[in-house]
């Protein structure tokens, strides 16, 4: 029997649910030490229990069932209960390699990092876990300190794709080959292979089974950014990165004279709109970085699902992009991802 099915057709990530729901880390402790008792593996637990609850966290915020608030919670009181298993469990005995499990810097989504670092010591690996947003020359620091076998490198947010791109350079640089994962490198890696790591897994328990499997391939010779992606050439991507402040302030604009209720609007939804525009950029901004139009219009789509579970009308969205679009006649590639943009937008609605 496997680890997941040990746990399918149970009520403790139900369980653990309505207790980081309810903000209760005493009662989700209690959920996982019974899964640990009814004899669920601790990497089940990890996995299967914590897991699951904290990706239907992410669900529920963006369906708009829960609020930023909740979802705080819930993340720490599963970071806690992590905690409180490691204290359950004893430490295996030493049977592989050194690795460091590290998030990109500006990546505060830690605990799919977390979750990795205590599945790699349970299958006996020797594990340095750094955190959240951690700079990639301290970790390259690190990595000369320690000389681990090498490095497992999280991303949840795809716009922070050209910091891993410069983070999985500096590594191969200092003779440490780079294993990826997080939804920022695609649901099916193909990030990965662009920015030239040497190994990418969808989980926690696919990134430990290939670990364990066989060393990953040292790095062999050093090599540019631009190496890998010869279209960063045209300095778009740069250009739009760099004015991406401007960029928002005039779309803003823009859009209050375009969308009469913005007139209309507190603080907090004023804000709301500018931060929903600097991600807009940000993504195209990345979507330039990695060539692919599918990054920009993904995010579109999902932008347009978010905004429609909070009442925002969908022409708003559309207005927004026209006046991006306005903006960037000068930039030919950032200009036919805008327009995708649109045409994504038109088969939604």
């Amino acid at each position: 029997m496997t680890a997941t099915r040990a746990v399918a057709g149970t009520r403790y990530p139900e369980l653990l649910w309505d207790a980081v729901l309810a903000c209760d880390e005493y009662a989700a402790r209690d959920v996982a030490f019974a899964a640990l008792d009814a004899g669920v593996s601790a990497e089940s637990v990890l996995l299967d229990v914590v897991g699951a609850v904290q990706r239907r966290v992410g669900v529920e915020w963006a369906a708009a069932r829960i609020t930023v608030a909740q979802e705080h919670a819930a993340t720490a009181i599963n970071e806690r209960v992590i905690a409180a298993l490691a204290t359950r469990t004893p430490r295996p005995a030493a049977r592989h390699g050194r690795i460091t499990v590290s998030c990109v810097d500006g990546e505060w989504h830690a605990l799919p990092a977390r979750l990795l670092a205590e599945t790699l010591t349970l299958r006996g690996f020797t594990v340095d876990y750094l955190g959240a947003q951690v700079p990639a020359p301290h970790l390259v620091a690190h990595l000369h300190r320690t000389a681990p076998e090498a490095v497992a490198l999280s991303s949840s947010i795809p716009t922070r794709l050209p910091v891993a791109h410069a983070t999985v350079t500096a590594c191969q640089a200092a003779g440490v080959p780079v294993i990826v994962g997080g939804a920022a490198f695609g649901a099916d890696g193909r990030y990965a292979r662009l920015l030239g790591a040497q190994a990418w897994a969808p989980d926690a328990r696919a990134a430990a089974d290939r670990l364990a499997a066989a060393p990953l391939p040292r790095p062999v010779g050093a090599h540019q950014p631009i190496d890998d992606l010869p279209h960063l050439a045209d300095q778009e991507y740069s250009m739009v990165a760099r004015s991406a402040t401007s960029l928002v302030a005039a779309v803003y604009a823009g859009l209050a004279e375009r969308v009469p209720a913005m007139r209309d609007y507190g603080e907090q939804e004023r804000q709301h709109t500018a931060q929903d525009l600097a991600h807009i950029v940000d993504f195209l901004a990345t979507a330039l970085y990695v060539g692919d139009e599918e990054l920009f219009t993904g995010f579109v789509a999902w932008t347009a699902g978010i905004l429609a579970a909070r009442g925002v009308p969908p022409h708003a969205l559309h207005a927004g992009l026209d006046l991006l679009a306005a903006r960037l006649r000068d930039f030919p590639r950032a200009g036919r991802l805008v327009a995708a943009g649109i045409d994504q937008l038109e088969r939604i609605h």
